[in-house]
């Protein structure tokens, strides 16, 4: 897996996850697809609005915090097709306060998949590169995932990836979930 040495495209085998800018943001909440296209450079799925509260939550983080860019939202892209199958990024920079009572010096990490690419392992394939990512830009080795109890698929993924349930947390969106912690070596 190859990790770039700036801030912008991470590449894995499949995928290409790139940085979602606030330009990108902007048009995404406005629901202007057409030039979210003309500006990530491929076609993406009218599904993308249906998570119009990720990219609210992304603008709110870059406008309280301009060093949030690098951890926020990467569109998940199959680079032969030129297609934005999904979404991944990190909730926060690392440490942020609300963690504290499960681990010091971690970041949270969230994605979503498309429905039609979804059980294909691209998402896990993302978390992979963005956890990497993370250790070699920024030295980071503890992740958090948090994920509703009722979410099979997510269960199983970051089963797959070494997470082991720390706790369990009310989300004011989602509901209750557990909380999952990573420590990569």
């Amino acid at each position: 897996m190859l990790i770039p040495s700036d801030l912008d495209d991470i590449i894995t085998p499949r995928l290409i996850l790139r940085l979602m800018n606030s330009e990108v943001i902007e048009v995404c909440l406005s629901k202007n697809l057409q030039t979210a296209e003309q500006l990530l450079g491929v076609q993406i799925s009218k599904e993308l609005l249906d998570h119009a509260t990720s990219f609210s939550y992304n603008k709110r983080q870059l406008e309280n915090d301009p060093d949030y860019m690098p951890w926020s939202a990467r569109a998940i892209i199959l680079p032969q097709e030129q297609v934005m199958i999904g979404m991944i990024r990190f909730h926060t920079r690392p440490d942020p306060e609300y963690l504290h009572d499960f681990v010091r010096d971690a970041v949270e990490i969230g994605y979503f998949i498309f429905s039609e690419y979804r059980r294909l392992n691209y998402a896990t394939e993302a978390a992979k590169a963005v956890m990497i990512w993370a250790q070699h830009q920024f030295g980071v080795h503890k992740f958090i995932a948090s994920v509703s109890p009722n979410n099979t698929p997510s269960l199983k993924l970051i089963a797959n990836l070494g997470f082991t349930k720390i706790g369990e947390a009310m989300d004011e969106v989602d509901g209750m979930e557990h909380v999952f912690l990573h420590e990569a070596q």
